[in-house]
């Protein structure tokens, strides 16, 4: 209908990506987005390492391992487009012990299986030449995977809401979704916007504002603070592209790496730390509105005694750089704890069922005329056009498979 009115509450770059995919396939209609702070990207896409994922890790068939695929092209054209930074510096993920090795064949045969392009096993021989400076037994090396700058790419998705008629709201928070008259009246007590249809994108608080539009609670958003040091200018230059460990796949955070950005900075990190803030990107930072929250949910519980171990190793790292730079040391042994500085943080919405399993694969439901996107981890950056693409037939009711 070319005068309905779509809100989409979240202007991080998943929000924005579906805005502007909505005005492309419907001309006319007006997309209204609402975001809670000054700024578009404040949050995850603001904190995000910046890498365009070429889809080593995923579960083959999962939306995870189709979306990243379609959406890693996509998102290359459209940085030419638009001449935004866009770099295929490459990864290597590389093995430092035998059980890695084997854990390794296994991402091979997977990434494989996801047509990653340019997939290649490298023995150590093959490590130096691509990056002269890291020591592994072997590695996968993706020479697609690329940097560039997602807040920009954001920014440019809002201007192109904008030039469609479509606008973004800023400083409007949304703590009330209301029936009236047929339409949906979204905002707060102090100011409102009514629209025919909703879509919630809102990171980091989304099982908030899934509940205040009748979603079910579950999956419940738990908060991981990643923290990031950032290599001396003397060093940087030891590492040309992405160094990343082996995954462990009974956890879903990749392991402290090395990530070259697009303004030249090299970062190590990020670590994975229960943040005791949905906004923590602080120690410093404590809600306890929040924590009630996390320690009310019988999931946190059952995810905590899978995983403590782990939790301890990743807290210790945290308050330890020397103990944090010893996991990186392992792959480039010339950078050390005299050569990082602390820099940002970033918090993860980790998407949490009740029995403790940690949400993997991209999530969205629709419940009448409003559609709430749950659980977006990466790739969901370097995924968004893609994930818009699905979000927006979802939202119209097709089969997106």
């Amino acid at each position: 209908m070319a005068d309905e009115v779509i809100g989409i509450v979240g202007a991080g770059i998943i929000g924005l990506a579906i805005g502007r995919e909505i005005t492309r396939r419907r001309p006319g209609t007006r997309v209204v987005v609402m975001e809670k702070e000054d700024r578009v990207s404040a949050h995850q896409t603001g904190h995000n390492s910046g890498v365009v994922h070429a889809g080593i890790y995923y579960k083959p068939g999962s939306l995870k391992a189709r979306l990243c695929t379609r959406g890693k092209e996509m998102l290359r054209e459209y940085c030419t487009e638009r001449g935004l930074p866009y770099e295929e510096v490459g990864k290597l993920v590389v093995a430092v012990t035998p059980e890695d090795v084997t854990r390794m064949n296994a991402l091979y045969e997977r990434a494989d299986t996801n047509a990653v392009p340019g997939l290649q096993r490298l023995g150590p021989a093959g490590i130096k030449e691509i990056e002269p400076h890291a020591r592994g037994l072997a590695a996968l090396h993706s020479p697609r995977t690329a940097i560039t700058d997602f807040v920009r790419i954001a920014e440019s998705f809002a201007e192109d809401i904008a030039a469609a008629g479509g606008e973004v709201r800023l400083s409007f928070p949304v703590t009330r979704i209301t029936e009236a008259g047929g339409k949906l009246e979204v905002g707060s007590l102090e100011r409102s916007v009514r629209v025919d249809r909703l879509i919630v994108c809102a990171g980091i608080h989304t099982d908030r504002v899934a509940a205040l539009a009748g979603d079910e609670r579950e999956p419940q958003i738990v908060p991981f603070r990643g923290e990031y040091m950032i290599v001396s200018d003397e060093k940087k230059d030891l590492i040309r592209g992405l160094i990343y460990p082996v995954p462990d796949p009974r956890y879903p955070f990749l392991g402290v790496h090395f990530t070259r950005r697009v303004n030249g900075v090299v970062d190590v990190g990020p670590n994975a730390v229960l943040a005791m803030a949905r906004e923590g990107y602080r120690r410093s930072n404590v809600s306890f509105e929040d924590l009630r929250e996390i320690a009310a949910w019988p999931g946190f519980w059952r995810m905590a005694r899978r995983h403590w171990v782990t939790g301890v190793k990743e807290m210790y790292g945290s308050l330890s750089k020397r103990a944090y730079m010893r996991a990186a040391q392992r792959y480039v042994p010339a950078i050390g704890p005299k050569d990082v500085v602390r820099g940002p943080a970033g918090v993860r919405a980790q998407a949490l069922d009740r029995d403790g399993s940690l949400v993997e694969d991209f999530r969205i439901n629709r419940l009448g005329p409003i559609t709430t996107v749950r659980n977006a981890p990466s790739p969901a950056a370097t995924s968004s056009m893609a994930i818009a693409e699905y979000v927006v037939d979802v939202f119209d009711g097709k089969d997106p498979s």
